[in-house]
């Protein structure tokens, strides 16, 4: 029985991409509880179950309990339904997440699972937990066309909402509906970084620290580390006052492309790779440590990173394209401009074949970091009202705003 399932194993990874995904969300969506129509009015004070990847170490699993702490905070009664082990979810955070839903709960159900996850996501829910109930799709994406795959999550929602405007617009261009835009309520939820020190990161004193932070496993292409490592090169050369922090996980990923990254660096004595896993704070307090924070992205969701940097009072140099610029403006930001060119993605997740995304000029990236190294009463300044701006727009009141309309 084992070649057998070996044999069988064997053929099914030897099948194209698209022909794998579509079978394997094929099957739960059979099995999937649908939710009944027409959707049930939303009724004040209904408790709210948010569900999804919610001890994962990613943005969904970020997302998701932002939600709940905001709802919270809301007077909102919150429950929670997990489904990290189903998804085989590699890094998980402990938190406490408090009262589990239960079978025949009333008010909305948030699932923040992407739409092709959403069959099996529901699947493993159970019927129990969908019946009479109004589902809510909490869906984020990274490019301004979506995926075929993504139509099929839409049968199990009775609407989707969405982290930026970016978003909500290719969401509603490729799947033909209309999405909210319900922006993650950061600005109620800050960062709070460990006691922890520059010591504490083997990063002197003494040097301007450039930090950039991303998961392979989120798209390396995407998040584009090759770009700031050429842009602060282009800064600063191998100056030892200027130093360059890229903070990453899941180098085993993408091994190959984490190779291009090392070979890239070469022997620059003043960049720092830092690879170990930390938890919320102590990512905070790295964040805290550092004078610039860089992501020359190609496209962001949302971009929790620099909102979090621009929370703690750090100046952000940005790619200004996609959902980021919902937050960010030429005040609060250095807005790095950039040209569209074809999304191509060794990884797959972003290779749709006609869709575009941004590639930031180099030179531009290196002229905000030469300026802003230059000037500590800028970066004080542009930090200072990132971080009064994005406590607003992205705090509590503002979250209550947004919501309280669409579930009552």
């Amino acid at each position: 029985m084992s070649k057998v399932l070996t044999l069988l194993h064997g053929v099914w990874r030897r099948l194209p991409r698209e022909p794998r995904r579509r079978i394997a969300a094929g099957i739960p969506a059979i099995l999937a509880a649908r939710p009944s129509r027409p959707a049930p009015a939303p009724h004040p004070g209904q408790p709210v179950t948010v569900a999804g990847l919610l001890r994962a170490a990613n943005g969904l699993g970020e997302g998701a309990r932002l939600m709940m702490d905001a709802m919270g905070a809301l007077g909102r009664e919150v429950r929670h339904l997990d489904v990290s082990a189903a998804f085989r979810t590699r890094d998980m955070v402990d938190l406490p997440l408090g009262p589990e839903g239960r079978p025949g709960d009333d008010g909305p159900l948030i699932v923040h699972v992407n739409a092709p996850h959403m069959p099996y996501a529901l699947m493993r829910l159970g019927r129990r937990h969908i019946t009479g109930r109004r589902v809510i799709g909490y869906w984020a994406w990274e490019l301004p066309e979506v995926p075929p795959t993504w139509r099929a999550g839409l049968p199990f929602v009775h609407e989707v909402w969405a982290p930026s405007r970016f978003t909500a617009e290719a969401l509603g261009r490729g799947l033909g509906i209309p999405v909210h835009v319900v922006p993650h309520p950061v600005g109620y939820r800050p960062p709070v970084p460990a006691p922890l020190d520059r010591a504490a990161f083997g990063l002197p004193a003494d040097a301007l620290v450039v930090l950039t932070v991303f998961n392979l496993a989120s798209g390396f292409t995407r998040k584009n580390p090759l770009g700031a490592l050429r842009a602060f090169k282009t800064a600063f050369g191998d100056d030892p006052r200027r130093i360059l922090v890229l903070k990453l996980v899941n180098a085993d990923h993408a091994p190959e492309l984490y190779r291009a990254l090392r070979d890239a660096i070469g022997g620059a004595p003043n960049v720092r790779v830092l690879e170990q896993r930390q938890d919320a704070a102590t990512l905070a307090a790295l964040m805290a440590c550092a004078d610039i924070v860089l992501s020359l992205h190609r496209a962001e969701g949302f971009g929790l990173v620099p909102a979090e940097a621009m929370l703690l009072g750090k100046p952000v140099v940005a790619t200004a394209w996609s959902g980021n610029l919902d937050f960010m403006t030429p005040e609060t930001a250095a807005l790095v401009d950039f040209r569209l060119v074809p999304a191509t993605d060794p990884q797959g997740t972003y290779e749709l074949g006609r869709t575009l995304w941004a590639d930031p000029y180099t030179g531009a990236a290196a002229a905000w970091l030469r300026r802003l190294a230059e000037d500590a009463g800028l970066r004080t300044r542009m930090g200072g009202l990132a971080a009064a701006t994005l406590r607003q727009r992205l705090g509590l009141e503002a979250y209550r705003r947004v919501v309280e309309p669409l579930i009552g």
